[in-house]
């Protein structure tokens, strides 16, 4: 009998377009999973409405997002790739769990925090139960394994405290989902701050993927670094130069000695630029597949459709998302009557 694979559950908010960072650090490590894992991909709309969002263009980037998925490699026949929104349970669930979660645990939340900084003159509710929407998103497929970095880690552990909370009130209903740090995935930081995170929020210190090369090419030029000349990996006291030789590594697949060799002697003025192409090179067949598969309104029509799927799994019925997969048929069953009492799904 052929061993049922760990479901894998993930995704990006479509607040922007994809960032090199986002490839990098995510995607490309969700290609590596695709063929070993169950994997479900969403592209999270109503978490970015935790902050003001144009409609037309949310609906736009959420759709280009998926496009993007695609042509980053992720294959719809392996991997469930969805719109958050297009599956009304997530909202219902993140209800539920919410009556569920103290807001003391909700409060020191680290990114709840940083955002709030950030978007001082919006500070909404929705920002602070965003935790919750997000244990939801987890817990509604039954989630094995939630692939994060570091900054993203005590979600994971809120959402296994908010399912232990409600396993124990009213028996076993929900997986508790481990975080999932793969061993190889660069940190990529911002080109114009290399102590802080390449985000969509500093357009100047982040490559897009669907960036132009000569875009990509004068944001590199233009990268922080120091006054020195050496290039050489020193995240302490070189963080601009340990960032681009990061970078470069995770585009050209060589090691940072290798990369260290190569540049020796040469300076920044060379290494800037060398790494500007390499990653013009890495994203040109990304960004020219999306194109493609974005003038393709048939084909992205039907993506959208089977992917629709993802409804079907979150029901709470005995062969799909909200049923443990190692329990008897009956304790299924009954697992299931449960939690349908409390989400009235149809």
């Amino acid at each position: 009998m052929e061993e049922k694979k760990k479901r894998i559950f993930s995704g990006i908010q479509p607040s922007g377009e994809l960032t090199l960072g986002s490839y990098m650090g995510a995607i490309k490590n969700w290609v590596d999973l695709q063929d070993d894992y169950d994997c479900l991909y969403c592209i999270v709309d109503m978490h970015a409405i935790t902050v003001r969002q144009d409609p037309a263009t949310l609906r736009r980037r959420s759709v280009n997002q998926l496009a993007q998925y695609i042509a980053c490699g992720l294959d719809p026949q392996k991997n469930i790739m969805f719109i958050q929104s297009h599956v009304p349970q997530h909202a219902e669930l993140g209800w539920v769990l919410g009556c569920y979660t103290q807001f003391g645990e909700l409060s020191r939340m680290t990114q709840f925090k940083a955002k709030s900084k950030q978007h001082a003159d919006n500070i909404t509710s929705g920002l602070f139960t965003y935790p919750v929407l997000m244990a939801a998103d987890i817990l509604l497929y039954q989630t094995d394994l939630v692939p994060v970095g570091e900054d993203q880690k005590q979600h994971v552990e809120l959402c296994r405290d908010i399912a232990q909370r409600f396993n124990g009130l009213y028996s076993d209903t929900f997986t508790l989902p481990e975080p999932f740090i793969p061993k190889v995935g660069a940190r990529v930081m911002s080109l114009s701050d290399p102590t802080s995170k390449m985000s969509k929020s500093d357009p100047d210190g982040c490559v897009f993927l669907m960036d132009k090369p000569e875009d990509i090419m004068r944001k590199f030029k233009r990268a922080v670094t120091d006054c020195e000349t050496a290039v050489k990996f020193d995240k302490e006291n070189k963080a601009g130069i340990s960032n681009l030789l990061s970078i470069y590594c995770a585009a050209t697949g060589k090691t940072l000695t290798e990369a260290e060799t190569e540049f020796a002697g040469q300076g920044y003025g060379i290494f800037k630029p060398a790494v500007g192409e390499s990653v013009v090179e890495l994203l040109r067949p990304i960004r020219e597949e999306s194109e493609r598969i974005m003038a393709d309104k048939a084909y992205l029509e039907g993506s959208i459709r089977r992917a629709r799927r993802t409804r079907s799994i979150s029901r709470t019925r005995p062969s799909a998302g909200f049923t443990a997969r190692s329990a008897s048929p009956r304790a299924e069953k009954n697992r299931a009557k449960r939690l349908e009492c409390y989400l009235h799904f149809r």
